[in-house]
């Protein structure tokens, strides 16, 4: 991407603010963005594996989500959301094998992409690059560690409950809002917890009634955190009562 790009700056700004390039300096960003070019997806386009191989791709705007599905069953689950100043397929950096996942765009999406050997090549030479690398790559593993675990341990209700007051805004948390999963429909949410619409609307109607949650055009809004937080921490529920 060259400097005079009318991108440039806007996307110099999301690398700044993301913690993958935290206290980079812009110098150093600005280096790293020769390397990239700028190219945009329509909301709901799907990425397969093969897209992305052997490319590093950084998210400027919109949400990604990576998903696996059993061909036999067509069941979905998806391992994780991204969104702006997130990378993908960051595993490459390290197997330079790309995830086996496929990606759907969720909305109008805004990346930068280059070569994995270019982008290699740069974090040799920047090696500050890697203080922010492997906690970032630890977040990201820790994530799906979580899905793991609520999966086999959790019933839906405590994984519904887990999910939201996982994306509760840390920034502002006096206002109680969602960042990321908030506007995202029924459907999508069940499969961020292995279930399936009618589950997760039913749930969310039954929290609305006992006022721990409203609605408002696919919105949520929490209304009682305590008593959220209390599903999360609930036994594991007999297999005949989920």
């Amino acid at each position: 991407m060259k400097r005079s790009s009318e991108h440039f700056q806007k996307t110099l700004q999301v690398l700044q603010k993301a913690p993958l390039f935290h206290n980079i300096s812009q110098a150093i960003l600005e280096d790293m963005l020769e390397c990239f070019k700028y190219k945009t997806l329509p909301s709901k386009s799907t990425i397969m594996p093969d897209d992305i191989a052997d490319y590093f791709h950084i998210i400027i705007s919109g949400r990604l989500e990576i998903i696996k599905i059993n061909e036999n069953s067509g069941r979905i689950v998806i391992l994780n959301i991204l969104e702006a100043g997130d990378s993908f397929d960051i595993m490459q950096l390290l197997s330079s094998k790309p995830c086996d996942g496929i990606m759907q765009v969720l909305d109008d999406l805004e990346i930068i992409s280059a070569p994995l050997k270019q982008v290699k090549a740069w974090i040799l030479a920047h090696p500050e690059f890697n203080r922010n690398f492997l906690p970032y790559l630890g977040k990201q593993m820790r994530l799906i560690s979580e899905l793991v675990g609520d999966l086999a341990l959790h019933d839906t209700e405590t994984r519904l409950a887990r999910l939201i007051v996982r994306h509760i805004d840390k920034n502002d948390p006096n206002n109680l809002q969602l960042k990321l999963i908030n506007d995202l429909p029924h459907d999508i949410l069940a499969e961020m917890i292995g279930s399936v619409r009618i589950v997760i609307n039913r749930q969310l109607q039954l929290w609305r009634k006992k006022e721990i949650i409203s609605l408002d055009h696919g919105h949520i809004h929490i209304e009682n955190l305590e008593k959220l937080l209390a599903l999360t921490d609930q036994h594991l529920l007999p297999s005949n009562s989920r």
